[in-house]
């Protein structure tokens, strides 16, 4: 064995042996960024393939385990009920795509899913796609992505990663034989099907930045094509087919401005073209119907709107207005069926989904049961299929799945989630509040806690955050959940500025030069929920992952008082460092949302509340930050530099803990069902023993 190896793992073993944490050591790394020099002496924690790091990192997991070795016991009753709740042998409902059934389902001790379909009906023979407990045998962790089925039904593309660095290989199963074919390709991000299933066009990133930039034409047994490469580094592609399976789709897109190009699916081998060419700021996606293109536009609409314009001739002279601009209302997607059209509108924080009925000429809107819920289109693959499927559920109520028939108007229950051991949904409440932001904006809340709880500040809160890239947080059913719930614990989502839930105008008041709002709202989000006695200084516990983690980490700098204890998953909190060097994954692409570091005024303003450049020798609350070894999102080094930096600094005798997985894990932690539980239930026995509650 390697002596620096042997050396390293020895000291590894050394640190766990005491009682104090492990130290980083200093090195200095200096650059000089507008003048000004910078020195950051755990630059050297980038370096993965480092036995010195791997071993700091081992070190770390050990004093985590060391430290949380009393609720061991406590985190395996939680793991029970959690599993107790979930029927582990399960059948998802079938949907139809031309002469099959479609279904996923799972077995009692896999860890993953199981694709099937039936042809013609479900009593007929079962014949499975993907198995990804097979593909993924003697793997720790197996992932699938880009799944494109060919019009014939006959070829299945697929990519798999085994790492979690969401590097995917391709793979193109004859479904006739169950072979997979020679045809491959490495880095494919997404995947489609011309006509005939003998060619797929198919997407790849670069292989240092993970930017998606070109697209590739592949014929079956031939050598594939290079048919189009992105250029400019802001932006990223990917390709699909529309629903009537016409029309090959290839996005173009930043941040702020898109571009689609259109192939007739029948002619693969002819050229893409521009269907409203790309002008900065005009961001765009289509859909086709009936010799028209649907295009979802923000021209005009800052919260979007519909037109329609021929395939024949796409310009926008052309254009006919389908659904109007509603400033109160933003339109987030539209999906086309031969009789209908339904479209995902958002307001006041709620998704709501009206459908049009093309024979009558009318829209309809769905009707929901609950205040607060959650709605998402489901499978509805049919082009001519007369109803449309839609999941609900609510943070009180689990995931039910129903289809939605035009004609009629009504919703047909099809299946609802079991929760086992006795769940009863009216054990539990759901609210909607609205805090007030120091600048008078209202923010919405979600709430959900136990009946009978008493108000009177003593209860422990969870609220949880994100506010970025206009990701809306949905206030989604957990059945895990109920395990806070059941404890005395109120869950809270603040759907904080930087996220969609009140339109574009919500994400472009928290990002670039605005971006503090997000922190703001955040911070005067507990306050309310403090001043209105649903907790207490002491009692409030928060949580937030990735962009969440930068929340996290800004808000513990600005006020470290607030809050009890603070769980930071796979964070972004090294935001100087990491926009400043354009050779990481998505970087370049992230200067539209955070703002370009290489210009003075966007740095100074990132850096003036980057989690890691704003450490300070105070108290702070107790923290557990988590990460992962082959994150591709968020380097694992940014969540190990600043717990070794705060290590230094902290003037409190709070839990300061860091686990790294180091085995095959990805920016969302574990792929199987249980290994997922098993690391929330840990997450949960921290919280909850922080806030006094140990069994």
């Amino acid at each position: 064995m390697n002596c620096r190896i042997v050396f390293w793992m020895a000291m590894a073993l050394a640190w766990a042996a005491e009682e104090k944490p492990p130290t980083a050591a200093k090195k200095e790394h200096v650059e000089v960024r507008h003048g000004a020099t910078v020195n950051d002496p755990y630059f050297w924690l980038r370096e993965k393939t480092s036995p010195e790091v791997i071993s700091y990192l081992t070190a770390e997991n050990a004093y985590t385990a060391r430290m949380t070795a009393g609720q061991e016991k406590f985190a395996g009753k939680l793991y029970e009920e959690m599993l107790g709740r979930i029927k582990q042998t399960d059948l998802g409902v079938p949907f139809r795509r031309g002469s099959y059934f479609y279904y996923s389902r799972t077995e009692e001790g896999k860890q993953y899913p199981i694709q099937c379909r039936k042809k013609g009906s479900l009593e007929a023979p079962e014949e499975v796609l993907l198995d990804l407990n097979e593909i993924g045998k003697g793997q720790k962790f197996a992932s699938v992505t880009a799944m494109s089925l060919s019009s014939d039904a006959m070829m299945l593309a697929y990519g798999t990663d085994f790492i979690g660095y969401r590097q995917f290989k391709l793979n193109v199963k004859d479904l006739r034989t169950g072979k997979l074919l020679p045809d491959s390709a490495e880095r494919v991000t997404a995947t489609a099907w011309a006509e005939g299933g003998r060619t797929v066009f198919y997407v790849t990133e670069d292989d240092v930045t993970k930017r998606s930039n070109q697209l590739w034409r592949l014929e079956l047994g031939a050598k594939p094509e290079l048919i189009y490469e992105e250029k400019d580094e802001l932006y990223n592609i990917t390709v699909e087919k529309t629903r009537d399976e016409k029309y090959l789709m290839l996005l173009i897109a930043s941040t702020d401005t898109s571009e689609v190009m259109f192939l007739d699916a029948n002619k693969p081998r002819s050229a893409f073209r521009s269907l409203a060419g790309r002008t900065k700021g005009h961001r765009y996606v289509a859909d086709h119907r009936e010799g028209l293109f649907y295009l979802l536009t923000n021209k005009g609409a800052k919260n979007f709107r519909i037109v329609t314009v021929p395939v024949s001739d796409p310009a926008e002279k052309h254009w006919k207005e389908f659904l109007a601009h509603n400033p109160d209302v933003l339109v987030q997607n539209i999906a086309l069926y031969r009789g209908f059209a339904a479209v995902v509108e958002k307001t006041m924080a709620l998704t709501r989904i009206r459908v049009f009925d093309f024979s009558a000429g009318k829209w309809k809107s769905i009707a929901f049961p609950e205040p607060v819920y959650a709605v998402f289109p489901e499978m509805t693959p049919d082009y001519e299929s007369p109803t449309m499927r839609y999941s609900y559920q609510s943070l009180v109520s689990p995931r039910s799945i129903y289809d939605y028939t035009v004609t009629t108007g009504e919703s047909q229950l099809l299946k609802r989630q079991e929760v086992l051991g006795g769940f009863d949904p009216a054990h539990y409440v759901s609210e909607r509040l609205w805090a007030t932001a120091r600048d008078g904006v209202k923010v919405p809340l979600s709430l959900v806690y136990k009946r009978g709880l008493v108000r009177d500040g003593k209860a422990p809160l969870l609220m949880m955050g994100y506010g970025s890239y206009g990701f809306g947080m949905p206030p989604a059913f957990s059945s895990s959940r109920l395990s806070l719930l059941d404890r005395g614990v109120t869950y809270v989502i603040a759907h904080i500025r930087g996220g969609d839930e009140m339109g574009e105008k919500w994400h472009e008041d928290g990002m670039l030069m605005k971006k503090k709002n997000t922190f703001y709202d955040f911070i005067d989000s507990a306050e309310y929920l403090i001043r209105e006695k649903w907790t207490s200084k002491d009692r409030l516990m928060i949580e937030g992952g990735s962009a969440g983690g930068l929340l996290m980490g800004a808000v513990v700098n600005l006020r470290p008082d607030l809050f009890r204890a603070v769980h930071a998953a796979v964070p972004f909190v090294d935001v100087m460092n990491t926009m400043m060097d354009a050779t990481l994954p998505l970087t370049v692409g992230e200067y539209l949302e955070w703002g370009n570091p290489n210009e003075k005024q966007a740095h100074d303003y990132m850096k003036s509340y980057s989690p890691y450049d704003n450490l300070e020798k105070r108290a702070y609350p107790a923290i557990l930050v988590t990460t992962s070894l082959h994150d591709s999102q968020v380097g694992y080094w940014e969540a190990a530099k600043y717990v070794a930096r705060l290590r230094t600094l902290k003037t409190d005798s709070n839990d300061l803990l860091l686990k790294t997985k180091l085995e095959p894990a990805g920016h969302g932690g574990a792929s199987g069902r249980y290994d997922q539980i098993k690391d929330l239930s840990f997450i949960y026995a921290w919280f909850l023993t922080q806030a006094g509650i140990e069994k």
